[in-house]
């Protein structure tokens, strides 16, 4: 049976996530053990990123480097910190270190501690995780965890900080039976919120609970009916299932409200095949 495969979704969802896609490179973590030293005081996640941006820096031409060592010196000696940690968060970015960036949206949180700039840490190094090695994700979840955790500290209400948290537990694998408890609470009282819903839909697909996932997505269409994403992940949670009607209907819907003229045509080649 032909299905709609992850990578097909994510190559059809939208340009913006092309874009993103395309923007950021990813790093290495260094292969020799002996290259990070830790001492008995040091935060062993402090360090083994300082060794990635290394390697960030290593990749630079000369023009580049004097460039983010004109920036990270505004970051110690400007009197405008914001701009300034702006500014050098812009450069990684522009040369596709979404990890480096990270790293300095959390320095920002560090020298302004306050809920908006942990937050933002935290989501950029979950962010980041989707662009680097299988063995790079298991530091960028723990400090993702870390600055969601210093977010909920300055305001425990925040929901999107939780659920962001959560789902750092649950993909991260550290504790998923407590993310999920902690997306149960959230539901308790903000059950439209539309990212708790999608984060139960992905780990529904994740577990092959196909049922549930349909459910869900459902949902976030009733909450959210501008996120069409949703029907390119309901039309591969039922061809999973085997109900290629639905899997066409779904895909169908789709095709009437997306507007890229690349992406309809990919869409109904897709379904002229599924219906032949």
């Amino acid at each position: 049976m032909n299905t709609l495969n992850k990578t097909q979704i994510t190559v059809l969802v939208g340009s913006a996530l092309l874009i993103v896609l395309l923007l950021f490179a990813k790093t290495k973590l260094p292969n020799n053990k002996e290259d990070i030293k830790i001492s008995d005081h040091v935060n062993p996640n402090l360090v083994a990123i300082t060794s990635l941006i290394d390697v960030a820096k290593k990749g630079l031409n000369a023009n580049q480097k004097a460039i983010i060592e004109k920036l990270e010196e505004a970051t110690k000696s400007s009197s405008d910190k914001k701009h300034a940690f702006e500014n050098i968060i812009n450069q990684w970015d522009s040369l596709r270190q979404p990890l480096v960036a990270a790293y300095y949206t959390e320095q920002e949180a560090v020298a302004s501690p306050i809920e908006k700039n942990w937050e933002a840490a935290g989501n950029r190094y979950y962010a980041a995780i989707r662009f680097v090695k299988e063995a790079e994700r298991p530091l960028l979840f723990d400090k993702a965890i870390e600055c969601f955790e210093k977010t909920l500290e300055l305001n425990p209400k925040n929901n999107e900080a939780k659920i962001n948290l959560a789902a750092c537990f649950v993909d991260g694998s550290a504790n998923p039976m407590k993310g999920i408890g902690m997306l149960k609470e959230v539901e308790k009282t903000d059950s439209n919120n539309v990212n708790l819903q999608l984060n139960f839909a992905f780990f529904s697909e994740k577990s092959g609970q196909w049922d549930r996932a349909i459910a869900r997505f459902q949902k976030v269409l009733r909450i959210k009916p501008d996120f069409i994403e949703a029907y390119l992940h309901l039309a591969d949670a039922y061809q999973q299932k085997g109900d290629k009607l639905k899997a066409i209907e779904s895909l169908e819907k789709y095709v009437t409200l997306v507007d890229d003229v690349t992406i309809k045509t990919e869409i109904q080649d897709y379904i002229n095949k599924l219906k032949n």
